[in-house]
């Protein structure tokens, strides 16, 4: 598997001849988590989907240039909003859809290992339609972090879990992920704080890097600092600052 890169992105993104958000500049740390916050409607997961390389509605007028000038695609996996499941397969199988897609002999035994980790071991030959919503969100990151991409992106990945499991989930996330250049899409400031190296505010009128504590990440959601940078990036997003 090759190194992860570094990702910059320039431009802006116009829906409908209206812009979506104003042009931006922006580096995707190699190695590195980046999360992205903003108002809903302001094109957070449009801008995830443009440097994915997948089609969405609009269009974007820029660059997206990895730091080691090869092609994004084929080399990074996607987790949508939606788990995405096919509702016809087990969870197992929904887990390893990947390789079978692709031809490949699936990794059954680590498979089982990391379904296990994140709460799903009994529920192995269960079709989606059995499961909760955040059950069906756990098999869909498990599915995600089964790919092993050195590039890596995440549209609130967390979201439909109970705060108990979503750190739990976040700290497995972190344990997988390490060293793969991430990019996350989230509407929660803590976990934007726990898990990134880079904060960025999504706005109509750019973008604004948003300072985290020097810890090493996932960091701990009630150090001082971090409850500082989640309520200064808080009152940001409410207009209050």
């Amino acid at each position: 598997m090759s190194a992860p890169p570094a990702i910059t992105v320039s431009g802006h993104h116009a829906l409908s001849g209206q812009a979506l958000f104003a042009p931006v500049s922006l580096r995707f740390g190699a190695g590195q988590w980046t999360c992205i916050l903003g108002p809903s409607g302001i094109g957070k997961t449009t801008l995830l989907r443009t440097v994915a390389g997948l089609d969405c509605a609009g269009t974007f007028v820029g660059r997206v240039t990895p730091s080691d000038g090869r092609p994004i695609d084929g080399r990074a996996s996607f987790m949508a909003q939606s788990d995405l499941l096919l509702p016809w397969l087990s969870i197992l199988e929904n887990a390893v859809l990947g390789a079978r897609l692709r031809g490949q002999a699936p990794d059954l035994d680590r498979a089982r290992r990391l379904l296990a980790r994140i709460g799903l071991g009994a529920h192995l030959s269960a079709r989606p339609s059995a499961l909760s919503g955040g059950m069906r969100q756990r098999a869909a990151l498990a599915r995600t972090l089964l790919e092993d991409r050195p590039v890596v992106f995440l549209d609130e990945p967390f979201s439909a879990l109970d705060a108990a499991t979503r750190a739990d989930m976040q700290t497995l996330a972190a344990e997988h992920l390490a060293q793969k250049t991430v990019v996350l899409v989230t509407h929660d400031p803590a976990e934007a704080i726990r898990l990134g190296h880079q904060v960025i505010l999504l706005t109509q009128e750019g973008a604004r890097i948003w300072p985290v504590p020097e810890a090493r990440t996932p960091r701990d959601a009630y150090a001082p600092d971090s409850v500082a940078a989640q309520a200064g990036l808080m009152a940001l997003l409410q207009g209050r600052a």
